[in-house]
């Protein structure tokens, strides 16, 4: 088998590859001790569990699940949880990476760690869920913590999925331990102001973008990809922020109004529909689509928020966006990415664009320490404040050394996480 055929048979391994690129041309650009380079370059723990459930009609399936730890440089690793049947060591590896990058760029005291279980989770009823839940817990206990590994929502999984971790750690630790989780209901220690964090960073990243393009936001036109939480709620602040959506999409396929569409109605229809999907919505004026047709749909800004290598040299000529702002993690293959850097197109990465959910996630955290919460005006206003100063980091530090966002923002995050490693130095 080739490696092109490897990669086709297991995107995870494309993705940790494109990853380990964007981390080699950073480190390369750095001049980067080739000391501390090897060390980034691996994980300092990958955790490989197997999840036997007994199902509702009492026969046991056996679900693998892990949980990988990039560094803990910086602080603990923080890291979401995400249910998909093509969860896998080298998907969640690369996201470890990117959370690490990501942590480090917003600067917040956490290093980047990842996790999942291999599984559809639509197959399974609520109760298959929290026992797969609950045993996934146990599984990964003895490597996480509130100052060590903490986990968050990420990809199916939601705060219903981190209460019953919450509850699980607390009662194998024998103690109550909030901070062990991040994005769980404000009624057992979550934040207000979580569930729509990353949307909203999303939504600050497009405006900070257009602001030094001297382009009003009521004046764009924006697609989003993914109608999921972050793409449902991206395109709600940015229609709040005075932008027109003319479309959107989810697995069930794309809906394009180039006059704009009702995000409010169509989030409505997402709730009551069975499917839990826009499928069968229609109003005067829509046009449905595909996927890949809406990411090619004549626009000012295209954020995509579905799944990863979803632009790639094989559709990158066809982009019409002037921005690309990336809600999902990798959504954008380096080949791709050097296309659309020759004809002109700016792209805001991945590693800050949609680092708001981790930013609130540290709100979160720190919240839970002090035993103290904050009103959610409180952390919108801080929210604002961490993207738009690590929007001016990354601008300014990319100004200065002539090179694009996404390169600007991987040197300037992993240059301070090797500042971290070369302090600490290596034990022994």
């Amino acid at each position: 088998m080739t490696s092109v055929e490897m990669l086709a048979k297991n995107p995870g391994a494309s993705f940790l590859a494109n990853a380990q690129a964007s981390l080699t041309k950073a480190a390369q650009a750095l001049n980067l001790d080739p000391n501390i380079f090897a060390l980034l370059r691996t994980n300092s723990r990958s955790l490989i569990v197997s999840l036997p459930v007994e199902m509702d009609d009492g026969h046991v399936e056996v679900f693998t699940g892990y949980r990988v730890q990039h560094t803990t440089a910086r602080g603990p690793a923080k890291g979401g949880i995400r249910y998909h049947p093509s969860v896998s060591l080298e998907e969640v590896s690369a996201l470890a990476q990117l959370m690490t990058w990501k942590c480090s760029l917003v600067n917040v005291p956490f290093s980047g760690g990842k996790g999942g279980i291999a599984v559809d989770p639509r197959r399974l009823s609520e109760n298959e869920l929290r026992r797969m839940t609950r045993r996934y817990t146990y599984a990964i206990s003895p490597i996480i913590g509130p100052n060590i590994d903490i986990p968050a929502p990420d990809m199916n999984t939601n705060e219903r999925t981190m209460s019953w971790i919450s509850d699980t750690y607390a009662i194998i630790k024998g103690e109550s331990n909030s901070e062990i989780v991040t994005g769980k209901p404000v009624s057992l220690g979550g934040s207000l102001g979580r569930i729509d964090a990353t949307g909203l960073g999303v939504a600050i990243s497009v405006k900070e973008v257009l602001k030094r393009a001297g382009k009003p936001m009521e004046e764009c036109t924006v697609a989003v990809q993914g109608f999921g939480n972050v793409g449902t709620w991206s395109a709600r602040h940015i229609a709040e922020m005075g932008a027109k959506i003319v479309a959107v999409s989810d697995i069930s396929g794309g809906y394009y109004n180039p006059d704009g569409l009702d995000i409010e109605a169509m989030a409505d229809y997402v709730k009551q529909s069975k499917t839990r999907t826009l499928e069968g919505y229609s109003t005067p004026g829509l046009s449905t689509i595909t996927n890949e047709e809406l990411l090619e749909l004549p626009c000012d800004v295209l954020v995509p928020a579905a799944m990863e290598n979803q632009i790639t040299e094989a559709n990158a000529d066809r982009i019409q966006a002037k921005f690309i702002v990336e809600g999902a993690n990798g959504p954008t293959t380096p080949e791709a990415d050097a296309i659309l850097q020759e004809h002109g197109i700016i792209v805001v990465p991945d590693i800050l664009a949609n680092a708001g959910g981790v930013v609130v996630s540290y709100f979160e955290w720190v919240q839970g320490r002090e035993g103290f919460y904050w009103t959610v005006d409180e952390v919108r206003t801080r929210l604002h404040h961490f993207m738009e100063v690590a929007f001016d980091d990354m601008y300014t530090f990319g100004q200065h050394r002539n090179v694009p966002l996404r390169q600007s923002a991987m040197m300037l995050a992993v240059q301070r996480v090797a500042d971290a490693v070369a302090l600490r130095g290596i034990f022994p």
